[in-house]
């Protein structure tokens, strides 16, 4: 029999998840798990959450939440053997989108119990981490005009998310009016860059900006690397034209855009950083930050045919089986 935990955060997303945490929890029970399910009040429950079951050697550790909630979960399951589960009922919902899996809306009230499925019949496979100054992420680590904005618009109300793609898009180019860029000096795997920038974005998977958009199309879970993308500009019609760049997929062939992928990452500014963490606001005031690759430094369970190649090593784990 497996073992895991399921948790739900009441207050992440647009709907109150608690009424379909037992659905999902019966699912996930169907496919041989015994699961036990647990309400949290605050983040840090979710990462006590995710370290206890990992001290306790559960094979998983499921959460119904957002991104944000994902991070949070990480935090207490980094170098452990328990897999993450994810069971999207939050916001945007980015990396549920990225392995394929079903988010939660009005005409898809049963979207949890699919991902459920889903998950009941996946794999574990190994995945890298990114680690932002102290803090860790799975997605991104940004410095720039979206963690300013992440900083303004966080934490919201419910009511809020119901019209959040919206509400972030408006907040860019509101605060997008006043951001003059900022001055970088980048120094990776032994190169060093130089310049002003819109951004700067590390990212570990292919989409962003709620999913719409596919910043790191070659990107891969577990090769060891992580995308740093420099977006340059400092006016308002830098970042509109940069947006519609990368909304139709050409920022690849820009000439105001450059990718360096790394291991180990060290950026330099002659201000204050603002920093983000899988679209988090994170309390900075350096003008430094070092971001490095945690490889293969979670475990996480993928739907058995995902949306996209997200693995170089294709080896993986049936949960309670030998590796296939």
């Amino acid at each position: 029999m497996l073992r895991g935990d399921l948790i739900y955060n009441p207050s992440a997303g647009r709907f109150s998840s608690g009424l379909l945490a037992e659905g999902a929890a019966n699912v996930l029970r169907g496919y041989g798990w015994e699961i036990q399910l647990n309400q949290t009040e605050n983040g840090e429950q979710v990462t006590q959450g995710a370290r206890r079951a990992a001290d306790n050697g559960k094979d998983g550790f499921f959460v119904i939440g957002g991104d944000g909630t994902v991070n949070l979960a990480i935090r207490g399951l980094v170098g452990s053997q328990t897999a993450l589960g994810v069971l999207p009922g939050g916001t945007a919902n980015v990396f549920a989108q990225e392995l394929g899996l079903p988010g939660l809306t009005w005409t898809r009230f049963m979207a949890l119990d699919e991902s459920a499925h889903l998950l009941g019949q996946g794999k574990i496979h190994a995945v890298d981490l990114g680690q932002s100054g102290k803090e860790p992420f799975l997605l991104w680590s940004s410095v720039g005009l979206d963690a300013f904005v992440i900083r303004r618009i966080e934490p919201r109300q419910r009511w809020e998310k119901y019209l959040a793609t919206i509400a972030y898009a408006a907040s860019t180019v509101w605060h997008a009016q006043y951001w003059r860029g900022i001055n970088l000096k980048v120094r990776a795997n032994g190169k060093e860059v130089n310049g002003h920038y819109l951004m700067g974005i590390a990212s570990n998977i292919h989409l962003y900006a709620g999913g719409l958009a596919q910043l790191s199309p070659a990107a891969l879970l577990d090769d060891g690397e992580i995308d740093l993308w420099l977006i340059e500009g400092d006016t308002l019609g830098d970042a509109l034209q940069q947006a519609w760049d990368l909304f139709n997929g050409w920022h690849t062939e820009s000439p105001t855009v450059q990718c360096i992928q790394f291991h180990t990452l060290e950026m330099e500014s002659d201000a204050p950083l603002f920093v983000q963490v899988d679209a988090e606001p994170v309390e900075y005031d350096q003008h430094s930050i070092l971001v490095k690759v945690l490889p293969k430094a979670l475990k996480v369970i993928v739907p058995e045919k995902p949306p996209r190649q997200l693995f170089q090593d294709e080896i993986s784990y049936i949960p309670g089986k030998e590796t296939v």
